[in-house]
């Protein structure tokens, strides 16, 4: 009767989003949301969901109605962004799971990052004549496709704290995917963006309509996906990684010239991690340990802005984006000599987050220059022990991935932040044949030019920016949040955080107040809604930003105030994510 209803919920949320889509026209040359926004912010006293789709909001929102909790809410909400954002994230990836639970007060993390193959080896992005293959080419090779960990992720969570039966949570997902739903201008733009890379594939047979994109408004079926999401529903988790999924999914990869093997599959492992710990101001902050190097450069960045007293400065003014720019410079050069998987390399997190070499980092800024060529800083004399190797220099080419961030809070305060990706959009743009899943293309977030901490290696782990986070005050979490965006996500985590706590703005303002990003003098980038005066000032003090503004990031993310006890739940506006508020229905006397 529960999964009757669920159905009945879920198709009566699909059949809202056509009356919703269909009213509207068509997406504009560049893309702008135009639907959704109603559901950006949302209160409750009770429980909050927020993801960027609704159908996948509206999933989680009805596991909380039905009793589960904030990891039972998670795990179908991915199941259901596998059908509804497959250009982003799913069962064809990997991700970070950060969850506290509330009955032991304890912060865990549940790491499903990919995996290179057994084959992998350090040169397999570089061309004969030992020059690195242009990064589009890198993508779209088999060799670019880490061995998947979403689902073995999401069956480790449950098993840890799941409450609803794994089939129960796979089974909206499984009606979405072969009900169909109408696709919004956010999917349909990337669709045609990305349709010479869907057409190498059978992906050309589910995103295409007559060999033409789908628009907004076409209605996606995906057969293919439904059984094989029934499939891993009836046989259990260990299906996908042992049974003909991993057979077809195998040989799909080696069509493409990768070498990943079903004994690659089979010997995937999850780990069960600690988060790193930092503070800014009052309020103790949870973030991700390698192989992300987002939560260490998060922790490293507030530690050396919070000696600026930030506050003093305008929040759009020239001294703060020029303190922000700078420190993201010093953050990046460190993150490209000592990041990469610590199951293979020694990262020197206790010396890059030492108080005394933060000073020394922080000491390098002033408000009148701009620093010509940052460079990492020695953090031998701050970690006892390490062995300093250096940086090898990279290819400029790479582009920024994108991926899905979501959180869930739960009527027992259990908390879900979890940021999940194939890496670019639609990843490598392979699908797996009658199969239906997008595969990623994560292998590409290794070194090209071996060498360094990053650099490929079978069963390691690619270097990842991802930073689900979660802030507590006096032992309490207060806030989530989290972003897609690649490189990107560290600093637009970073920007939420200090719009929140520095500049004490509104969960809604603190996500959409424009962001800037930069790691490097070469690579520059800010949104809409910063003055044409000020970045002409700055580049006029030596900074280089791009002539037109761009969307960083789509930060998601959940506050709670302490002082009423209600939750906010707010999604930013470059997506048609949803928030949507849980409240417990009072008991009839």
């Amino acid at each position: 009767m529960k999964s009757l209803l669920r159905r009945i919920s879920i198709m009566f949320g699909v059949l809202l989003l056509t009356v919703v889509t269909l009213s509207q026209g068509l997406y504009a040359a560049s893309f702008e949301p135009d639907y959704g926004t109603e559901n950006n912010i949302a209160t409750a006293n009770d429980g909050m969901v927020v993801s960027a789709h609704p159908l996948a909001s509206e999933v989680g929102l009805d596991i909380l109605n039905e009793g589960g909790n904030a990891v039972d809410a998670a795990i179908a909400m991915q199941y259901a962004l596998t059908v509804t954002e497959p250009m982003m994230s799913g069962i064809g990836g990997g991700g970070f799971m950060m969850v506290y639970d509330a009955n032991t007060e304890e912060t865990t993390i549940i790491n499903s990052r990919e995996r290179a193959p057994a084959g992998a080896e350090p040169d397999m992005f570089l061309k004969d004549d030992g020059e690195a293959m242009e990064f589009e080419d890198r993508v779209i090779h088999g060799n670019s496709v880490g061995v998947p960990g979403t689902p073995a992720g999401l069956q480790t969570s449950h098993d840890m704290w799941g409450t609803i039966a794994m089939p129960e949570l796979i089974a909206p997902a499984i009606a979405l995917a072969e009900e169909g739903f109408p696709i919004d201008d956010f999917m349909a733009y990337q669709i045609e963006e990305n349709a010479e890379k869907l057409e190498r594939s059978a992906a050309s047979e589910v995103f295409f309509n007559d060999g033409a994109p789908l628009s907004e408004g076409d209605m996606l079926v995906q057969e293919d996906l439904a059984n094989t999401l029934s499939l891993i529903s009836e046989n259990g988790t260990d299906y996908f990684y042992n049974g003909e999924i991993a057979d077809a999914l195998a040989n799909t990869v080696q069509e493409f010239d990768g070498t990943m093997t079903k004994e690659d599959m089979q010997g995937y492992d999850v780990t069960v991690d600690e988060p790193v710990w930092g503070q800014y101001k009052d309020y103790d902050i949870a973030t991700m340990p390698p192989p992300s190097s987002g939560g260490i450069f998060l922790l490293q960045m507030l530690g050396i802005l919070d000696g600026f007293d930030l506050s003093q400065y305008d929040i759009q003014s020239v001294e703060k984006y020029h303190l922000y720019a700078e420190t993201m410079h010093l953050a990046y050069a460190d993150r490209a000599e000592y990041a990469g998987d610590p199951e293979f390399v020694d990262v020197p997190i206790e010396g890059l987050l030492h108080p005394d070499y933060l000073d020394e980092r922080r000491d390098l800024i002033s408000l009148d220059s701009v620093i010509g060529e940052p460079e990492a800083g020695d953090v031998t004399p701050y970690q006892e022990g390490f062995e300093r190797k250096g940086a090898v220099e990279q290819p400029g080419d790479k582009v920024d991935g994108q991926t899905t961030h979501y959180s869930v809070i739960d009527q027992y305060v259990n908390v879900v932040s979890y940021t999940t990706t194939i890496e670019q959009v639609f990843g490598s743009g392979i699908m797996v044949p009658e199969y239906g899943f997008m595969l990623n293309n994560e292998l590409t977030d290794f070194d090209a030019e071996p060498g360094g901490a990053n650099e490929v290696q079978p069963n390691k782990r690619p270097l990842s920016s991802m930073t689900p986070t979660i802030v507590f005050n006096d032992g309490q979490p207060v806030l989530t949040v989290g972003s897609p965006g690649g490189q990107t996500i560290i600093t637009s985590v970073l920007q939420t955080i200090l719009n929140t706590y520095e500049y004490d703005l509104p969960l809604e303002d603190a996500l959409n107040e424009p962001r800037i990003f930069t790691n490097g003098p070469d690579n520059y980038s800010y949104e809409e809604g910063i003055s044409e005066d000020i970045i002409s000032e700055l580049n006029d003090m030596g900074h280089g930003f791009t002539e037109e503004p761009a969307p960083i990031g789509n930060v998601n993310s959940i506050m709670y105030n302490q002082e009423d006890g209600t939750y906010t739940g707010a999604t930013d506006e470059n997506r048609n994510g949803a928030a949507f508020g849980f409240e417990i229905e009072p008991v009839e006397q």
